[in-house]
């Protein structure tokens, strides 16, 4: 009998770096193509139609809900509206969350976004924001993905904040279509948010530290051992949506109730004192997409506004709300996230004193 042996190599199944190679090339795939679709393109066609007509297209959202019949249909077509305006943005940042969970490597992101120093870190991480443009909704799944990765906290809330107020794209809207003092004002306080949250957020974190809802959602050694999968990712994509979205629809519609029920007074808006501490507070917790605050800054404008409500509209306004604040209270700490709050209404008042100077 003669025994046959074959001498064919045994196919070898990819290595864990191969893999995780892959895993960053659909990574990158996945943010250059979903932010060409959802922001990108749109933008460019936007900056186009603006240089000819140098006029703001559409009204502010909140009049969707202040206008309904009732408080609750005012909920509802405000959720509606909203989220019209941004589905498109919500779903690629949803994406890009659970590919930089599932997909890269926990020490690459790592080693990019954390440095000796607070400020650099901070630095990184707010100009990496810059590309992706979100609103501050649609960049908190992205902010609670970074963190579960070991982000350190400060780059984190960088990469949140970056990308509401230091979005380039809504930098050029207001250049084209308001007072140059406004994009100056946005770019130069917006840049002093972002450092100052950071480092305020470095002074506030725990030594030691783990998120308490997603400390059962590290994956296991073997997991990040064996590389990326497509399971994992849908399991991460699938783990975000469910904990995210819904609460995130519910406190939008909270926002539009309470949108209706509450009006602004003229006296709100030209005065001090009480009433731009309620204007802060206001400016804080009211949800917008991206550019949203620009038909407020111009219809504020028209009706005589002081500086100081213009500053809380310009840089409070897009840079955080009530549902982005409760969407990434337990990642960042509800102490931490309170402080940046406070930090945002604080640049507002900044702006407002820059605006007052320069109008």
């Amino acid at each position: 009998m003669v025994l046959l042996v074959s001498t064919a190599p045994t196919p070898r199944a990819p290595r864990p770096l191969d893999r995780w190679v892959l895993g960053a090339a659909l990574t990158t795939l996945l943010f250059v193509g979903g932010l060409v679709w959802a922001k990108w393109w749109p933008y460019t066609l936007k900056i186009d139609g603006l240089v000819d007509s140098r006029a703001w297209d559409g009204g502010a959202l909140v009049d969707v809900a202040r206008d309904a019949p009732t408080w609750w249909q005012g909920a509802w077509e405000f959720t509606i509206a909203y989220s019209d305006a941004v589905w498109k943005a919500l779903l690629v940042g949803l994406l890009i969350a659970a590919a930089i969970d599932a997909l890269l490597p926990r020490e690459w992101l790592r080693r990019v976004l954390t440095r000796r120093s607070t400020t650099a870190g901070a630095a990184i991480a707010g100009a990496a924001s810059m590309p992706s443009m979100m609103c501050t909704c649609c960049a908190s799944p992205v902010a609670v993905s970074l963190r579960r990765t070991g982000v350190p906290l400060p780059s984190v809330v960088a990469y949140w904040l970056g990308n509401p107020v230091l979005n380039p794209a809504v930098l050029v809207f207001l250049a084209l279509v308001g007072p140059w003092q406004w994009a100056a004002t946005r770019l130069v306080v917006g840049m002093g948010l972002v450092l100052g949250a950071a480092a305020l957020a470095a002074r506030l974190a725990p030594r030691r530290w783990v998120d308490p809802t997603s400390a059962d959602l590290v994956p296991e050694p073997s997991e990040e051992q064996d590389g990326p999968s497509l399971q994992r990712f849908v399991r991460s994509l699938a783990r975000f949506t469910i904990t995210l979205v819904p609460e995130y629809l519910v406190v939008v519609a909270l926002v539009g109730a309470a949108a209706h029920v509450f009006t602004f007074d003229a006296a709100w808006v030209t005065g001090g004192g009480i009433a731009l501490v309620a204007v802060a507070a206001i400016v804080v917790l009211l949800v917008i997409p991206t550019g949203g605050e620009i038909p407020v800054l111009l219809t504020l404008a028209a009706i005589g506004a002081s500086p100081w409500v213009l500053g809380l509209v310009l840089m409070a306004l897009p840079a955080v709300s009530l549902p982005s604040l409760i969407m990434v209270g337990r990642s960042l700490t509800w102490r931490v996230t309170a402080a940046t709050a406070g930090v945002v209404a604080g640049a507002g008042i900044v702006a407002g004193a820059v605006l007052a100077v320069l109008l």
